[in-house]
């Protein structure tokens, strides 16, 4: 055994997060590295129209981290986090026209039952004008199982097409 050598599951969640700044760089979006929590946070932001929106601008806010374990309280705290942060970078006037959607995901090797669970429960909304989708992301060399909230939500519905299928492009 090397002393040496980095944890096996460090190196995935790390290698899951260079890979995610590739497909955000890949896809447009601007990428920037914010801390939170002492922690190196993976950011991509994106804002699209379509005519089926009706003209409004629907703007794609990314957050990933990598963390030991992911439970429910860290999860919380980071969605929270995100979310804060998200509408801090917000663009135009809440809610006049446009919405934004967050996808604020942890990594780790480690993920706890009940996180995924309150992960695949349902979105997040604060101040009618923010949509989370928190996502847990279970690493181990080679491979990744996403864990988030796939079903419609009532309020920016007409947006669930468009973050799932970014959701989907980002956290394969």
């Amino acid at each position: 055994m090397n002393p040496n050598a980095t944890e096996p599951t460090a190196d995935a969640a790390a290698a899951y997060l260079e890979a995610l700044h590739g497909r955000l760089a890949a896809d447009g979006c601007t990428v920037t590295s914010p801390q939170w929590d002492d922690r190196r946070v993976v950011t991509g932001s994106r804002a699209d129209r379509k005519a089926r929106w009706f003209g409004t601008k629907a703007e794609l806010f990314v957050f990933a981290a990598a963390v030991p374990e992911i439970d429910v309280a860290t999860l919380g705290e980071f969605t929270a986090w995100a979310m804060r942060y998200a509408k801090s970078l917000r663009g135009g006037i809440p809610g006049a026209r446009n919405a934004a959607l967050v996808l604020p995901a942890l990594v780790s090797a480690h993920v706890r039952p009940e996180a995924a669970q309150w992960a695949a429960q349902d979105a997040r909304i604060l101040d009618t004008t923010l949509i989370s989708r928190p996502l847990t992301i279970e690493t181990a060399p080679g491979a990744a199982r996403t864990t988030m909230y796939r079903g419609r939500v009532v309020w920016g519905g007409m947006f669930t097409g468009h973050v799932l299928e970014k959701a989907s492009l980002y956290f394969p």
